[in-house]
C-alpha cells in the first residue's frame, strides 16, 4: 500500500467513525427537543435537512446531478418511494427515543444488515452462501425469543430495520449520491412537512418559538444533525473498502445500546440477553463469512491476472 493510499485509508476512517460515532450518540440529542411532539420534530427534520442539503448543492455546485434525476420518471420513483420509508423511518426512531425504547431500538440497526441480505434475496435474487443462512435462522429464533419476552412483536426494532432496508434498496436502485438524494427526498416530503407545521401553528400547538430561542435553534438543527454524519458517510464510502464499512456500522447500534442501558437505564431481563446475544452471533456470523469471502474473491482475482 503507497503512503497516499494509507492516507486516504486513514482520511476514511475518521470519516467513518465519525459517521457513526454521531448516529450512535444520537438519542441524547430528541429529548433535548421536548415538548416538541415526534410529528412536530419529524417535520422540522425534513424542513431544515432540506435547507441544509440546498445549500450544500449551491456551494458544490451539484444542482445538476439531482436535476437530471428529476427528468428520468424511473428513478424519481424510486426517490420517492424512499422518501417515504426514510421519513418512517426517522419518525418511528424519534418516537423510541422520546418514549424510552432505545434498546429496542439499537435492536433495530443490529438486525438491519440481515434484513438488507433477506431483500437482496427477495428482490435482487441474490444467493446466499450457507453460513448466510445460518446467520438468518439465528435472527429469526432473536425475533421469536423477543417477541415472547416484550409479549408483543418487537414492532419498533422490525420498523426500523425494514425501512433503513427498503430504503437501502430504493438508493441502490435510483443510484444516486448521498447529499444529491437527501436533497431530492426531503423535496418530496417538504410539503407534507411544511403543511403540518402550518396546521400546528394555526391551531396554537407548534412548540416552535413558544419555548425560547434555545429551542428554537435546536430544533434547526435538525437538518445538520441529518446532513453531517452523512457527509462523513460519505467520504469514508469513498476512501474505505465494502468490509470496513460493514463492519464500522456496529459501532452506532453499539452505542445506542449502551446509551439505552446505562444513560436512561432502560430494563434489561434475562431473555432480552438471550435475544441480543442470538442478533450478535448472527452478525458475527455474516461478518466474518464476509471478510473471508473477500479475500478468497481477492486472491481468485489476483490468480486470474497471473
Amino acid at each position: 500500500m503507497t503512503t497516499t493510499q494509507r492516507s486516504e485509508t486513514a482520511e476514511g476512517l475518521a470519516y467513518g467513525v465519525g459517521a457513526y460515532l454521531l448516529w450512535g450518540v444520537v438519542p441524547l440529542y430528541w429529548p433535548l427537543l421536548e415538548p416538541a411532539s415526534a410529528l412536530e420534530v419529524l417535520a422540522h427534520r425534513v424542513v431544515w435537512s432540506l435547507v441544509t442539503v440546498g445549500v450544500l448543492l449551491l456551494v458544490t455546485r451539484r444542482w445538476s446531478q439531482a436535476l437530471a434525476v428529476t427528468r428520468d420518471p424511473r428513478r424519481m420513483a424510486y426517490v420517492v418511494a424512499g422518501a417515504v420509508v426514510v421519513a418512517i423511518n426517522w419518525g418511528t426512531y424519534i418516537y423510541a427515543v422520546n418514549s424510552d425504547h432505545v434498546v429496542e431500538a439499537s435492536l433495530g440497526y443490529f438486525i438491519n444488515p440481515l434484513v438488507t441480505i433477506a431483500l437482496g434475496v427477495v428482490f435482487l435474487r441474490e444467493r446466499l452462501r450457507p453460513v448466510q443462512w445460518c446467520a438468518l435462522a439465528l435472527a429469526l429464533a432473536a425475533v421469536v425469543e423477543l417477541t415472547w419476552e416484550y409479549g408483543r412483536l418487537p414492532v419498533i426494532a422490525l420498523t426500523l430495520a425494514l425501512s433503513f432496508g427498503v430504503y437501502g434498496l430504493m438508493k441502490k436502485q435510483a443510484a444516486i449520491g448521498a447529499v444529491e438524494g437527501l436533497a431530492l427526498e426531503t423535496f418530496a416530503l417538504a410539503p407534507v412537512a411544511a403543511a403540518y407545521l402550518g396546521y400546528l401553528a394555526v391551531t396554537g400547538a407548534l412548540a416552535f418559538g413558544s419555548h425560547g430561542l434555545g429551542h428554537a435553534l435546536l430544533l434547526a438543527s435538525t437538518g445538520l444533525v441529518t446532513a453531517v454524519p452523512l457527509l462523513l458517510f460519505g467520504g469514508a464510502a469513498t476512501r474505505l473498502t465494502l468490509t470496513a464499512l460493514g463492519l464500522l456500522q456496529y459501532l452506532a447500534p453499539i452505542l445506542q445500546f449502551a446509551v439505552g442501558v446505562f444513560v436512561f437505564h432502560e430494563a434489561m431481563t434475562t431473555g432480552r440477553w438471550v435475544g441480543f446475544a442470538l442478533v450478535w452471533a448472527a452478525l458475527v456470523l455474516i461478518t466474518v463469512e464476509a471478510t473471508r469471502h473477500h479475500r478468497r474473491t481477492l486472491r481468485e482475482s489476483a490468480s486470474n491476472l497471473v
